[in-house]
């Protein structure tokens, strides 16, 4: 089984798959930002959150200790962070969809050419350029009541308050970091170029296929 892939190719297909995954399963883990409510740990990401308040019997106040994501898009607590889940979320599709064809190209012949592979890595820088903007859009989103009231009420934008960045904010934007400094270097060299024999070949079956068209014609 022959590679369509150069031995920087590997590397880049292996790197592209890793930063991928990491950004995109740092993109669903709601451990973005820490922060405590109730003297419970609070922790969100930009559409799901972990322990939240609702009311109980008397209208008491309870804190529910598990994770889900917002109920809709419009429940998500700012309009930054809905711009940041969306512009994210692509970003980390892109990752996904180009890690995948890179993989493929470890396996397939003549998939991956050294033109196929510098557009690929444009897509690349496409991708982590997204999710970089996300992770600028986030901070935005902290002077929003609920994240507010996690804040000891004293976050604004940009000011964190009582709260403190989780592991997948850094993970996301380090995933984001590597693919557009590290993977779109890598995929310039990342494809093979065509052999001159495959060409000729190419072009004879081109050139016969006419031939075939043109003499059911005449």
């Amino acid at each position: 089984m022959r590679s369509s892939l150069t031995l920087v190719g590997t590397l880049w297909a292996f790197l592209s798959l890793v930063t991928a995954m990491a950004s995109s399963t740092s993109y669903f883990l709601p451990y973005w930002l820490f922060g405590s409510q109730m003297g419970k740990q609070v922790s969100f990401s930009t559409f799901r959150r972990c322990n939240y308040p609702v009311r109980g019997e008397g209208h008491h106040l309870i804190m529910v200790e598990e994770c889900g994501r917002y109920a809709s898009f419009s429940s998500i607590p700012s309009l930054a962070w809905q711009m940041c889940t969306v512009v994210t979320g692509v970003g980390c599709a892109l990752l996904l969809l180009v890690a995948l064809v890179a993989v493929l190209g470890c396996c397939m012949e003549e998939l991956i050419s050294r033109m196929m592979g510098r557009c690929m890595g444009a897509a690349q820088f496409v991708g982590g350029l997204l999710i970089s903007s996300g992770c600028a859009l986030y901070p935005l989103g902290w002077n929003s009541p609920e994240i507010m009231q996690t804040c000891g009420n004293v976050s604004n934008q940009f000011q964190l308050g009582t709260c403190q960045l989780g592991w997948a904010y850094y993970c996301a934007g380090g995933g984001a970091a590597a693919t557009m400094l590290i993977c779109t270097w890598l995929s310039c060299f990342a494809g093979r170029n065509p052999k001159p024999v495959i060409l000729v070949e190419s072009i004879m079956r081109g050139t016969n296929s006419y031939a075939t068209v043109l003499d059911l014609k005449s």
